[in-house]
């Protein structure tokens, strides 16, 4: 006999090999809470342990320049991306819901780099129709 219970978020969990018998009493499957492996959990701490170690291998190594902050915004989204994916549960979310959360920050980085460039024209112009500055 399959027996479900509630663990306090609403969810229910299926014990035992009669998850599959879910539908039968009555729980949809949209509501039958899925565990992940603990290895899952421990390669991504492995990885963010390692991107972070690279991130202070940037600094310790003295690195200067662009080729400074796009490393460590490289490391950085790499990092928020495990953390999202696998920690925020939305490598496993629909679609349209990871659209919506993950596509805003996407075009605000997009907008800062338009802005970026932007402001280097500005500059450039500025320079060349006023001159060099006092």
């Amino acid at each position: 006999m399959a027996e479900a219970t509630a663990n306090g978020l609403g969810q229910h969990t299926l014990h035992g090999a009669q998850a599959h018998d879910a539908t039968a009493i009555g729980i949809a499957p949209a509501e039958v809470h899925q565990e992940h492996p603990i290895k899952l959990y421990l390669v991504v701490w492995a990885w963010l342990f390692i991107l972070s170690a690279c991130s202070y291998m940037v600094d310790y190594l003295g690195l200067h320049g662009y080729l400074r902050w796009s490393l460590i915004l490289i490391f950085m989204m790499l990092k928020a991306g495990l953390i999202v994916a696998v920690f925020m549960h939305m490598a496993w979310e629909r679609l349209a819901l990871t659209y919506a959360i993950i596509l805003p920050p996407i075009l605000v980085l997009v907008f800062v780099a338009m802005m970026v460039f932007e402001s280097d024209y500005t500059l450039l112009t500025r320079t060349v129709f006023f001159g060099a500055g006092p």
